[in-house]
């Protein structure tokens, strides 16, 4: 039974190419749905559309922090659902990530995501403190590291923790192209970009008692490191950071081996080789490490995102019954050495 200081998620929130909530995004994903097509007008380098996967009710003529701010704001007032029907004046804080700097992300655009963000919550919400960081792959995950290190020492009540990515800007296309790093028939190695936003409502169990609010799952742990081996560099990447953040992530958890493996890889080869050589680094902890979840294959890479969505995924699997054990693993990679792990129990845990 988890106890009074125990983290737990009391409410998520998804927008995906697949979905514009939780339920409709999880569906599709377990069905195998997939949103991956052909860009409407970027060619690639061997002469074909770029494969892409896109929010179709976000107008394509919206672009920059105004584009990720709408693609953010259902999912952030879909995860502050339960707190709004129980406990409107509850203060809030917002923990926020985006992509890391790249061609088409001018500077500063993380910061303005935020405020943009702020404005559009501040009228149903009071949001007090928090932040932004840039984070990439793993930002989604940092978010709720920061949050779940905010809610232990007592800075805040109640935080709200997301990600939001969107790759569709043609800059950064055609940087990804230059990098060889786009999905195509000539470079199967690539991913498919994408956009979604995901967010996670998190408080200890002690505040969710106290509003009458039902956890959907707990927070086991968290788990952050670095790795010097970057992608599109010449070195070899061995695991040394996503291992790192598993081996400190299972270090003060249950030994029961992880049911569930819920990652950001996305094609790329040096995304499997790095969880290959981080497994061997914390054998015996895993039910079956072959048997790990990849999204991207559905939505597409979406980046910052991934994190907070995974939760998601997780918390519509126990509501719905087709979880398939009581632990889950979820970790990212960010391409500047940024690697983030949770561990998450089913609300029976958090009872």
């Amino acid at each position: 039974m988890a106890g009074s200081d125990t983290i737990v998620v009391i409410g998520v929130g998804a927008r995906t190419p697949l979905g514009f909530d939780a339920a409709s995004s999880a569906a599709a994903v377990r069905a195998g749905l997939s949103g991956i097509q052909d860009h409407p007008y970027m060619i690639d380098r061997f002469g074909e559309r770029m494969k892409v996967t896109r929010d179709v009710g976000v107008d394509a003529g919206l672009t920059g922090p105004d584009r990720a701010v709408e693609i953010a704001v259902s999912p952030a007032l879909e995860a502050l659902r339960p707190l709004l029907t129980a406990a409107p004046t509850t203060k809030v804080t917002l923990v926020l990530s985006t992509g890391e700097a790249r061609p088409g992300q001018l500077e500063g655009f993380g910061a303005q995501v935020d405020s943009g963000l702020r404005k559009r919550l501040g009228q149903y919400i009071i949001l007090e403190g928090g932040g932004s960081t840039a984070g990439g792959h793993a930002g989604g995950l940092l978010a709720i590291y920061h949050a779940c290190k905010l809610l232990r020492e007592g800075r805040s009540a109640a935080c709200l923790a997301g990600g939001v990515d969107t790759y569709l800007e043609p800059e950064t296309l055609e940087w990804l192209d230059e990098n060889e790093q786009l999905h195509s028939e000539g470079n199967i190695y690539g991913f498919c970009p994408g956009e979604a936003a995901g967010f996670c409502l998190l408080a200890t169990m002690r505040t969710a008692r106290s509003l009458g609010l039902q956890p959907l799952l707990e927070i086991v742990g968290t788990s952050t490191s670095s790795e010097e081996n970057l992608i599109k560099t010449e070195t070899v990447v061995l695991g040394e950071g996503l291992g790192a953040a598993f081996c400190d992530l299972f270090a003060t958890a249950p030994i029961d081996p992880v049911d569930r493996i819920i990652c950001d890889m996305n094609g790329e080869r040096y995304r499997g080789n790095e969880y290959g050589f981080a497994v061997i680094r914390n054998p015996g902890r895993f039910k079956d490490a072959a048997d790990f979840e990849t999204p991207a294959d559905c939505w597409g890479d979406v980046g910052a995102a991934s994190g907070p969505l995974f939760v998601s995924l997780v918390a519509e699997a126990e509501l719905r019954g087709y979880q398939n054990g009581p632990l889950s693993l979820i970790w990212a990679s960010s391409e500047s050495g940024a690697r983030a792990a949770v561990l998450l129990g089913g609300p029976r845990r958090a009872a």
